[in-house]
């Protein structure tokens, strides 16, 4: 049998592969698992449930949180999934995005007093309202910090604002409130200079302590090295160097590059940035960290 942990990664994921579209490697890369370790809890998964017949049965009151949090992260990958594809040809699927933010206002209408399920909106909407901005017309990737602000969508920040206020007054205060929380910081700020990094360190702290992972604890670095400079970011980049299920995320790579290049340690940063390039699936995004690689200084 396996573990719980690993039974709801293999849930999650066969859910993944039949409503998402998404491949065996993008949804191992989402979980920062080997694809051979994935494949195989997802093949044990299938086989279980031929096994006990498929039968589809309501959950009991006991198992209808888990169950909720189950449908709230296969959502979430979903939407990440379209927002920065994990591999081919284009940065987005737009039509991925819009889907996951369809179903999850249809889960808001059933359960308008949950504040994850608000908060995981409010989230996606705050995101998606930069897409306009992300790309160049000829396909090549534009980092947050560099972005036409006045491509942002602002009826989707507006509206992804107002459910920020309404998601955190429901209590506990979840992932996806406080994440939604960073992206309407990063919203509301008019140009990049303006954006409050103190406001967001804080709140990377508080995610640390209620979803920790090497995800957040990544980009936590990141907005611990915009507030006291990208020596303590890097610092912090180095307990997770040593975390097995970042050895081949690029992200990892990018950060240590972006980082290396603020301290002004550019050799390295090269180094780092085509090391990264090597580690993604996605083209966008292996030109973006090649050229930053090929930068002159």
């Amino acid at each position: 049998m396996l573990p719980s942990g690993a039974r709801h990664e293999a849930r999650t994921a066969l859910t993944l592969r039949a409503v998402g579209g998404l491949t065996t490697a993008g949804i191992a890369r989402a979980y920062l698992v080997p694809e051979a370790t994935m494949a195989q809890r997802v093949s044990r998964a299938e086989r279980r449930i031929k096994e006990a017949g498929a039968r589809f049965v309501p959950p009991s009151e006991d198992e209808r949180a888990e169950r909720l949090g189950d449908v709230l992260h296969v959502l979430y990958l979903i939407f990440d999934e379209g927002y920065t594809a994990t591999a081919g040809n284009s940065l987005q699927r737009h039509q991925l995005a819009g889907e996951a933010i369809r179903l999850t206002r249809a889960l808001r209408a059933l359960l308008p007093a949950n504040g994850q399920v608000t908060g995981l909106l409010a989230l996606m909407l705050l995101t998606d309202a930069r897409r306009a901005a992300r790309c160049r017309p000829d396909g090549s990737v534009v980092p947050l910090d560099e972005q036409d602000r006045t491509l942002w969508d602002a009826e989707a920040v507006a509206e992804g604002l107002a459910l920020v206020t309404e998601a955190l007054a429901h209590k506990p205060v979840g992932s996806y409130q406080l994440q939604a929380a960073i992206a309407a910081v990063h919203d509301e700020a008019a140009r990049a200079q303006d954006t409050d990094w103190p406001q967001i360190l804080a709140l990377y702290g508080l995610l640390e302590r209620v979803a920790p992972g090497p995800v957040v604890a990544l980009d936590h670095a990141v907005a611990a090295a915009m507030v006291h400079g990208p020596r303590v970011g890097l610092s912090m980049l180095a307990a997770l160097e040593e975390e097995p299920s970042m050895e081949r995320h690029h992200r990892l790579g990018a950060v240590r590059a972006h980082l290396l290049e603020r301290a002004g340690d550019r050799q390295a940063a090269r180094a780092a940035y085509s090391a990264a390039a090597e580690l993604t699936l996605s083209l966008p995004e292996r030109r973006y960290l090649s050229a930053r690689a090929a930068r002159p200084g």
